[in-house]
């Protein structure tokens, strides 16, 4: 691997001069009102929009901006420095479209990453079941062929932006007698006759990102919105993963990073015994280990993006599934540690609402459970490392 790939070039940091101004300046301020209300970021969605950030990704002949995975991770991580919630939607528009640009026909292609390239509509992926979440193979919801279209029925859970998004990415079985190989893809809209959601999800943290159950009864779609061949579907779902496992490493960096930064701040300007709090050295060694944990993450999730833009790139990368993995599971973990020792930082003010802090700590748990929990990635880094 040429050196390069890792090593965020000039455009790179271009890109973080831009979102950062965009997040200081149109995210941040209503972050926290968001977490509050948790009512969807639609500002913080529009102003993505504007800037054409809120689906880097997408390739230039779909409309998007073509940007690297190393790109899209920078954008996530700066929105979520600002504020979590809304960083689930550049996020997720990678999450749900993902499995299109590794497996879809280019007529499903054009069709809908064209609209979530013009920000017409988001993009959820819809994978987990109330009895299927690490055990995602053992999923119900069902997909009978009916001449040239398939009839959906099931219940999906935890998905995220559900009720907002336009389109989901839906794994259904279409083969009972097959076990994994035996599900498969499918493009589902909000639109579609018998789509339906639950109630919002009463949540920690994210609480301006929508976590809902999707409902599909009877509803019936067009074969020809089926992604890949039939019984691709769990293989697609993995290969998705171990590119946007990525994207919540960023996540989960970018909420550190906003933590880190105000407690650094903090410490600078609050005084004790006569002096500023930075000035005791108890202090300074947490500092220090917040910034090393993050900063190791860090490398790890540009590493792994590296690796990503690789193999979507058609060449075989044997060691992403370990990278992407390992990626999350430090960055998630390494986020909840700073995130908890910010708190500490700011004393009794960190416990409050007053402060950004406690809900970064908040924002931050989460990055350890969805798109596959930490002991399911360390379970995952084991078997590559063993195979």
């Amino acid at each position: 691997m040429s050196f390069p790939l890792y090593a965020p070039a000039e455009e790179h940091l271009m890109l973080r001069e831009t979102v950062r101004a965009l997040a200081d300046e149109k995210i941040a301020p209503h972050a926290a009102t968001v977490d509050e209300t948790g009512e969807f970021p639609w500002d913080a969605y529009k102003a993505l929009v504007a800037s054409e950030l809120h689906a880097v990704h997408i390739p230039e002949q779909y409309g998007g901006a073509g940007a690297d995975a190393l790109a899209a991770v920078i954008v996530i991580e700066e929105v979520a420095r600002a504020c979590a919630s809304s960083s689930l939607i550049p996020a997720v528009n990678k999450l749900g479209t993902v499995p299109l640009l590794l497996s879809a026909s280019e007529e499903l292609k054009q069709r809908y990453l064209a609209p979530v390239a013009r920000g017409e509509g988001m993009f959820s992926y819809a994978l987990s079941e109330p009895e299927a979440g690490s055990d995602a193979a053992a999923m119900k919801t069902r997909a009978v062929k009916d001449g040239d279209h398939y009839v959906l029925n099931g219940t999906k859970m935890w998905i995220t932006n559900a009720g907002v998004s336009e389109f989901y990415t839906v794994m259904a079985v279409t083969d009972p007698e097959a076990g994994a190989r035996g599900i498969s893809a499918f493009v589902v809209e909000k639109a579609d006759e018998g789509v339906s959601f639950g109630a919002k999800e009463r949540k920690l943290g994210i609480k301006g990102s929508p976590t809902r159950q999707v409902i599909f009864e009877n509803v019936r779609i067009p074969a020809d919105r089926m992604i890949g061949e039939e019984g691709t579907g769990f293989k697609t779902a993995l290969a998705t993963l171990d590119h946007t496992r990525i994207t919540i490493a960023a996540q989960a960096l970018g909420i550190a990073q906003g933590a880190l930064d105000y407690a650094i701040g903090y410490v600078k300007e609050r005084k004790q015994f006569g002096k500023p709090i930075a000035e005791f050295q108890g202090l300074q060694f947490m500092i220090a280990d917040m910034a090393m944990k993050l900063e190791a993450a860090r490398q790890l999730t540009y590493a792994a993006a590296a690796k990503s833009e690789l193999a979507m790139h058609g060449e075989r990368v044997a060691d992403l599934t370990f990278f992407s993995s390992a990626a999350k599971c430090a960055a998630s973990d390494a986020a909840m540690d700073i995130t908890t020792d910010a708190v500490q930082l700011l004393g009794g003010y960190g416990y409050t609402r007053d402060y950004p802090v406690e809900r970064m700590m908040r924002d931050a748990k989460i990055t350890q459970i969805y798109e596959g929990t930490n002991q399911i990635q360390r379970m995952v880094m084991a078997r590559q490392l063993l195979k």
